[in-house]
């Protein structure tokens, strides 16, 4: 369901010329984001559901580390850029165009891709290198760091104050500039005198906060508290929720919602129906 609902978001919004705005290509890759997430740790994941042993390489254990926590800080960014976008069609609608042109999207979404990867490779290298004493049993579904930081066998505070900072930085910095974002918009629609404008300006608003409230809310719960009291059951949960439940969400959030999208798909299938001459 993940792939199949991440692909059509892709699709659909990369044919339709329709559907060629700043708005469209966040989302664009915001799907992308979650199809990489999804297939970085999910076979190995369904895998193991299917195994008596259950076990993951190193090498694959450094991978999946790498690779989901740097999608993760790539998301927390994405989705405060695609509030900024909300608060420039709303409360910026006359300039809207000259201030989100391709060229600034290309740099926003590079920018945030860039230092996600960045950052990743530090806390990556600085988990892995902790010296275990033989203990190798991860107690989660996936390869994280503060499951990570529970194996080692020596004092972790300072990369425990690592990993806080970091997570101020990627979470609380972008749901501050979130909040803010739609504070403004909030002011905005309730100047505009038109009910059915308000509602428009609401419609295209909900989706992502509906987004932010799910991929925030478990990302805090995971990253903002010590490892040493973080909860194993608890964190699996959370794992599991963000790692594989959130992005199968996002594009039924995206769609059921976007009159937009609909009119798109319905435009693809009339398009597919005359192509095979029905």
């Amino acid at each position: 369901m993940t792939l199949l609902g991440n692909t059509t978001i892709i699709l659909v919004s990369w044919l339709d010329p329709h559907l060629h705005t700043p708005m469209y290509f966040f989302l664009r890759n915001l799907s992308f984001l979650d199809l990489c997430y999804t297939t970085s740790a999910g076979p190995q994941t369904l895998l193991n559901f299917r195994r008596t042993h259950k076990s993951i390489s190193w090498a694959g254990c450094v991978a999946q580390l790498y690779v989901s926590l740097s999608l993760g800080c790539t998301e927390c960014l994405l989705l405060a850029i695609m509030a900024y976008d909300r608060y420039a069609a709303i409360c910026q609608s006359l300039r809207y165009t000259a201030i989100m042109s391709h060229r600034f999207c290309l740099q926003l979404v590079a920018t945030a891709w860039l230092c996600s990867f960045g950052n990743s490779m530090l806390h990556t290298i600085r988990t892995m290198r902790l010296p275990r004493c033989g203990r190798n049993q991860i107690d989660n579904f996936f390869c994280e760091v503060p499951a990570l930081l529970k194996l080692a066998c020596v004092d972790t505070s300072a990369n425990e104050a690592e990993v806080l900072a970091s997570s101020v930085v990627f979470l609380l910095f972008p749901l501050g500039f979130i909040l803010m974002s739609y504070g403004y918009i909030g002011a905005t629609v309730l100047k505009i005198r038109s009910a059915k404008g308000r509602l428009k300006a609401f419609n295209t608003c909900a989706s992502h906060l509906a987004v932010v409230s799910i991929f925030y809310g478990t990302a805090i719960s995971t990253y903002l508290q010590p490892p040493s009291s973080y909860s194993q059951h608890q964190g699996k949960i959370v794992a599991l929720f963000y790692g594989m439940v959130a992005p199968m969400l996002n594009p039924l959030i995206y769609t059921l919602r976007n009159k937009e999208m609909h009119r798109a798909l319905q435009r693809a299938l009339r398009r597919n129906m005359t192509a095979q001459g029905v």
